[in-house]
């Protein structure tokens, strides 16, 4: 629920999905997190609030912002066992037979079409099962989940034929990291199931990734945006500056003043 700009950052990951065509927004949430039930539902006071002063354009954004009854589900993660114990939770929520998106809130994306727009394009061509990924500098290889690149397309989308979490510096078998946006199958939620630990003893979902390509394609889908990783200082930092700038409202009085601080 941290704020960038003006919006909170699960917002973000919501309009995103909206855009890309998906109609039921699933979240999964620990203890404490009802502030999320409470942000995409109706605000009473606050609409009659801003209907007495007569501010019309906020109070259109704000029900404009707000899903249509049945449209959002919630369930709850009750041990942090890792991101796969948090998708299985959702298993009973998941069409059966259907293909489902999986968005990680914290890293927010800006681009025209969107991150997850993108690789519905890919899947509704392909089938199987996508992700999103962006090239990072080799050096930094060793901090993320990376795939080995196999027959690359015409679209920039190329087959997937590995994944590693966090290789050795210096194995990683490309540049592509895993940034937070996946298509999967519903069949992995059986494999999910198995509740099978991996590094850091949580229930990973790349492992359930990798069983699942032994029957099923992988597809890659590099990002043609910008990405902010809201769950870091300066990922955060830099979202707000990025989104401030761009803002039709503040970025021109946001530009001077950095302006400013330049010594």
């Amino acid at each position: 629920m941290l704020t960038v700009v003006d919006k909170p950052v699960v917002q973000y990951a919501v309009e995103e999905a909206q855009a890309a065509g998906i109609e039921h927004i699933i979240f999964v949430t620990g203890r404490n997190k009802n502030v999320i039930e409470d942000h995409f539902d109706h605000q009473f006071e606050l609409e009659h609030t801003l209907e007495q002063r007569g501010k019309d354009e906020p109070l259109a954004m704000l029900r404009a912002d707000l899903p249509q009854a049945g449209q959002i589900s919630y369930t709850r993660q009750q041990q942090a066992l890792g991101l796969g114990h948090a998708v299985w939770c959702a298993r009973e929520m998941v069409s059966a037979g259907e293909p489902f998106a999986v968005l990680l809130p914290d890293m927010v994306m800006t681009g025209d079409p969107g991150c997850l727009s993108q690789m519905v394009e890919v899947h509704g061509d392909r089938g199987g099962n996508v992700v999103s990924v962006e090239s990072c500098d080799p050096d930094q290889a060793h901090k993320y989940g990376i795939v080995s690149m196999g027959e690359t397309f015409d679209d920039g989308s190329f087959s997937i034929t590995g994944m590693v979490e966090k290789p050795e510096p210096g194995t990683a078998p490309s540049t592509y990291f895993l940034n937070g946006r996946y298509i999967l199958d519903a069949s992995i939620m059986g494999l999910l199931g198995r509740h099978e630990k991996g590094a850091g003893g949580e229930i990973q979902l790349t492992d359930s990734m990798l069983a699942l390509m032994d029957a099923q394609p992988f597809y890659g889908v590099p990002f043609n945006g910008r990405t902010y990783d809201c769950g870091s200082k300066l990922g955060f930092l830099s979202a707000n500056i990025a989104l401030g700038l761009a803002h039709d409202e503040l970025g021109a009085d946001l530009r001077t003043f950095i302006k400013s601080l330049d010594p």
